[in-house]
């Protein structure tokens, strides 16, 4: 597949991003397209599209069976087609889609940004989908997705896509984003770990309860009893 340009990028990855998070408004509209490639919230770089730039845009993803518009309907409705022509399972589809629409991220990042469009178990399960497309073979159409060097004073690494054709590591690595001053991202990093201790606590009540063992703070509550 010949690369993506920029605008191709952001109109597949909203039109994946969309499929998933508000499919009562799926397929699109072109008005509704323009609206969410532009949007200001979980897009990296902010774009102000004109609906010519879609429009050309979604010719460029159908010539590649990337994307298509419904038949039968007065406005042309479109859905991209992704999964298919890249046969990519939907994790991996999920993953490729937020690094379309939020450049380069850490496998961290990305699970907490896929919340809304799929819930991975873990890190480890991000990590594992992220490095099969890295090492995908050559006739299934190469690597997907490269991990770039850690950057200076940065704990993990970043991962971006290939969808546009190689990319400037060096580039990428001088541009690192650091920590939010706002902290927002420590926030919803906390929050995703409270998520999965809670989980985890659920887990082991559970087994507990099938081996017949009492749980902690239980066994001091039957003492005092």
């Amino acid at each position: 597949m010949n690369p993506l340009t920029l605008t191709e990028a952001r109109v597949l990855g909203t039109l994946m991003e969309k499929a998933r998070t508000v499919p009562d408004s799926y397929p699109m509209s072109l008005n509704t397209l323009v609206a969410g490639c532009n949007q200001r919230s979980s897009r990296d770089p902010v774009t102000n599209l004109s609906e010519a730039q879609v429009q050309e845009a979604l010719d460029g993803l159908k010539r590649r069976s990337l994307a298509f518009a419904s038949s039968g309907n007065r406005v042309a409705r479109w859905e991209h087609n992704f999964q298919r022509a890249m046969v990519v399972p939907e994790q991996s589809a999920v993953l490729l889609g937020l690094l379309l629409l939020r450049g380069p991220q850490t496998a961290g990042e990305l699970r907490i940004h896929s919340e809304r469009w799929y819930r991975f178990a873990d890190i480890s399960s991000v990590d594992a989908f992220l490095d099969e497309m890295q090492s995908r073979n050559e006739d299934k159409g190469g690597p997907l997705v490269v991990q770039l060097p850690r950057a200076a004073g940065a704990r993990e690494a970043r991962w971006a896509h290939l969808l546009c054709g190689p990319v400037d590591v060096s580039s990428l690595v001088a541009t690192s984003p650091d920590v939010p001053a706002s902290g927002s991202g420590l926030a919803d990093r906390v929050a995703a770990l409270e998520a999965e201790v809670a989980q985890l606590r659920a887990a082991f009540a559970d087994l507990s309860e099938q081996l017949g063992l009492s749980q902690p703070g239980q066994r001091e509550t039957n003492d005092r009893a």
